[in-house]
């Protein structure tokens, strides 16, 4: 399971994210990024920076670590801006911390470079779990001492937010035309030969066994937080043995 943690001390917002993440101290001495299950997404796009953030780091890319973040709402009391304060009332209990990189720059393909191994692997990755938040626009990567490093996953896996039509959502083919990395020749099929081999039953398993249970008790459909862990890795073991033939946007991706 992931590392525990409290937050002891509500530093600042986040604004660039749309679900509002915070900066905060807990009481292991270290900052995090936090995301709240009060937030208007909820508990869905904490279950999807986990499987993604987990199942990354496992294929070797690069992801913040994660913790779980126990909140007192009393941290809120004191909190001026209203719209903060109604969101650390509204997320007691258990939420997702991820390792603060301190001095890292936004990537920008126009002062970085990265290798078309690289750009294949994360490509690839994020075809897998069908992220569609990668774009130039909005890159959602850092860079650190001149590595890359994958942030905010929680727009992926978005067949969860209809199960009845999972298979058929998981089954469709991954635009990447407007992906940050499109323009450093991304090395998918050879990606695809690297990692697709890794993406077992058994590590499926062991990626969703990172999710605390109460943010998947009371899923409907399901009854059990195991079924729906199930559910979760599904989709992305069959996804991974032919994702890389449904890559679209990018020549000779396949």
């Amino acid at each position: 399971m992931l590392k525990e943690v409290i937050a002891t001390r509500y530093i600042t917002p986040l604004r660039e994210g749309g679900s509002l993440p915070g900066l905060v101290e807990a009481d292991d001495l270290r900052t995090y990024v936090m995301k709240f299950t009060g937030a208007g997404q909820g508990r869905k796009t904490l279950v999807a920076e986990v499987i993604c953030g987990e199942l990354a780091r496992r294929l070797g890319l690069r992801v913040p670590g994660l913790v779980t973040i126990g909140l007192d709402p009393v941290l809120g009391l004191g909190e001026p801006d209203p719209e903060v304060q109604e969101l650390l009332k509204a997320s007691g209990g258990r939420n997702l911390g991820m390792d603060f990189l301190s001095r890292a720059i936004g990537f920008d393909a126009l002062a970085h470079r990265v290798s078309p191994r690289e750009a294949g692997r994360t490509v690839w990755f994020d075809a897998l779990v069908n992220n569609v938040d990668r774009s130039w626009r909005n890159p959602n990567m850092l860079v650190k001492q001149g590595e890359l490093w994958l942030i905010d996953h929680g727009a992926t896996l978005i067949w969860h937010h209809n199960w009845p039509g999972a298979r058929a959502s998981a089954a469709k083919p991954y635009d990447a035309s407007d992906h940050a990395l499109a323009p450093f020749g991304p090395e998918v099929g050879a990606a695809a030969a690297e990692l697709a081999p890794l993406v077992t039953e058994k590590l499926l398993a062991e990626v969703t066994a990172e999710i605390p249970d109460e943010w998947l008790v009371d899923e409907p459909g399901f009854d059990t937080p195991d079924a729906v862990r199930h559910a979760y890795a599904e989709p992305l073991l069959t996804r991974a043995a032919v994702i890389h033939e449904r890559i679209e946007g990018i020549e000779g991706a396949k």
